[in-house]
């Protein structure tokens, strides 16, 4: 399940823009292998790195990733080729438990576990501009 929001008690910049994937069927120390390599990278960069993988988690990221930047392009008609990752974070989720029937009338519990993903692009071109004018934003802003 990819979703799209936006925390409300939560202020973003508008040089951001994120993707999470709940409950995906795979183990967080998984992902996080494979987030560990395209934290802070390029988007077109990222999706060579991912397509090249060869673990089973990469495909999922590879979608939520891909899904980020149409929310950008979409969204804020951002470029994709100024786009970076600037946050990437993996969390463990519900692990779902079954029972698997055994022999003798026994059961073995079978634990499959899952992992929440949130991915957090960033358009480079804008957030350089940010920065650059920031102190004059601040300056204009009226007193209180």
């Amino acid at each position: 399940m990819i979703r799209s929001y936006r925390k409300k008690n939560k202020k973003r910049p508008y040089t951001e823009v994120s993707a999470v994937g709940q409950y995906m069927s795979m183990s967080a120390h998984k992902a996080r292998r494979i987030i560990d390599q395209i934290r802070g990278r390029s988007y077109e960069q990222t999706l060579m790195i991912l397509e090249l993988m060869p673990y089973r988690a990469s495909y999922p990221i590879f979608k939520l990733i891909y899904s980020a930047a149409a929310n950008a392009r979409h969204n804020k008609n951002f470029n994709e080729a100024t786009l970076f990752i600037s946050k990437a974070e993996v969390n463990e989720g519900t692990t779902v438990k079954k029972l698997k029937p055994r022999a003798r009338g026994r059961s073995y519990p079978i634990k499959r576990s899952t992992c929440h993903i949130t991915i957090v692009l960033r358009d480079i071109s804008l957030s350089e501009e940010f920065e650059r004018y920031k102190h004059i934003i601040t300056l204009n802003q009226p007193l209180k």
